[in-house]
């Protein structure tokens, strides 16, 4: 079996993920506190020293773990997205895993809410025509947040891992995934990713091809007002989505 392990487990997509891939991957967590039924390791991702012995042995990481607010102070995103991120790759590096799955988030380009056409899909209005341009993944960054600049910071680190240390390194651009699985806001007819979707995607990429070296892709629903781009997810890891916000009115 390939050896998986998930930092973050014991969060919302944590969960999604651990019920579709238990029975098919030996699984293990990097987590803060435990995981039951589930081997790991219990650590601050903060802290290298710390998180290294649960990388022994792994073949894919999908690192989860994260500060995931908005409005999250600085203090947090510099600890948990920035130095956590660096020590989840060094560490994946020095114990020679061959692929991380990095969930970074749509709110790298959810500064494009503000315009036009999107600020219209998101306040749940415009669609009409259904016709808008879709953000691809080579679309210039706009971050909202400090948060989405950290995600910024862990694409770009996982770039220079792929480059410099050959690691594979797929970063997923993760829309609103919801405790309630399904919509609960007006902007999440856009954004919104079901817990099986983000499930599907995340398998995908742990099973993708040997040979991509570095990609980044979006992980939403088929949502009608959607303006993340999904055909480059289709064609490089398959990733078709279940589920649509439009199904949950």
């Amino acid at each position: 079996m390939t050896r998986v392990l998930v930092t973050g487990m014991s969060g919302l997509i944590g969960g999604a993920l651990r019920r579709r891939l238990e029975g098919r991957y030996a699984l293990s967590a990097l987590n803060r506190r435990p995981v039951p039924g589930v081997p790991g390791v219990q650590a601050d991702i903060a802290d290298l020293a710390a998180i290294e012995p649960a990388f022994a042995g792994i073949d894919v990481v999908v690192h989860l773990a994260a500060v995931a607010r908005g409005d999250a102070p600085w203090e947090e995103v510099l600890r948990n997205n920035v130095i956590g991120t660096y020590n989840v790759f060094e560490a994946a590096r020095r114990a020679g895993v061959r692929r991380v799955v990095y969930a970074s988030s749509g709110a790298t380009i959810s500064g494009v809410e503000r315009d036009a056409p999107y600020a219209a899909l998101v306040a749940g209005r415009g669609d009409e025509g259904g016709a808008w341009a879709r953000l691809t993944h080579e679309a210039p960054p706009r971050p909202a947040s400090l948060y989405g600049c950290s995600k910024l910071w862990g694409e770009a680190l996982g770039r220079h891992y792929a480059d410099t240390h050959g690691l594979s390194v797929l970063c997923v651009r993760i829309g609103a995934v919801t405790a309630e699985d399904r919509p609960t806001a007006p902007r999440h007819f856009a954004v919104w990713c079901s817990q099986r979707d983000v499930a599907q995607m995340l398998d995908r990429c742990i099973a993708a091809p040997a040979d991509i070296r570095f990609d980044i892709l979006y992980a939403v629903s088929d949502n009608r007002r959607g303006y993340r781009d999904l055909e480059h997810a289709r064609r490089v890891v398959g990733f078709e989505p279940a589920d649509r916000a439009e199904d949950h009115r």
